[in-house]
């Protein structure tokens, strides 16, 4: 096969950038230890409500201006321990969100953090966050789930 020399040379380039990469990428991977995200904490779906923390969801403060939150998501609604979906935290204080659900694939948003999670059946999502500017911060589910998924919020309000 004859191919001209500028051919030539942007397959060798390309051929050596991907070996390059994938090199980088093995490096980072075994040497390291880097490693993607495992789902280490799983439970029975069926025995949600009998398993702590999600036995008695809410919130509880672990240390000096630190808390966690322990919801269950489950058919169009989140139990977050507070008859009306309010959960009240001061401003500055890290939140560590522990979720999981009962029945479906739910979706986790605080609209205006950076807190999104997926919540799947068998397995407990976490993420933290601090809360620095106060106001109040709407829960939804973001992965549509049945008829009632329109319904299905909370509130989360930093305090002064």
């Amino acid at each position: 096969m004859n191919m001209p020399k500028y051919e030539k040379i942007w397959l060798l380039f390309g051929t050596g950038t991907l070996l390059v990469f994938l090199i980088v990428v093995g490096i980072s991977a075994f040497y390291m230890g880097n490693q993607p995200p495992s789902c280490a904490v799983t439970l029975d779906p069926q025995k949600v409500d009998e398993t702590p923390p999600f036995d008695k969801p809410g919130l509880k403060q672990i240390g000096d201006n630190e808390y966690q939150l322990d919801i269950v998501a489950s058919a169009f609604d989140y139990d977050v321990g507070a008859e009306d979906k309010l959960v009240r935290i001061p401003k500055g204080a890290t939140v560590h969100f522990n979720a999981t659900t009962k029945d479906v694939v739910h979706g986790f948003q605080l609209v205006g953090t950076n807190v999104n999670m997926m919540l799947e059946p068998g397995y407990v999502s976490t993420y933290s966050n601090t809360f620095d500017k106060p106001g109040k911060y709407t829960l939804l589910c973001n992965e549509y789930c049945g008829v009632g998924h329109h319904m299905m919020a909370a509130t989360i309000e930093v305090t002064e």
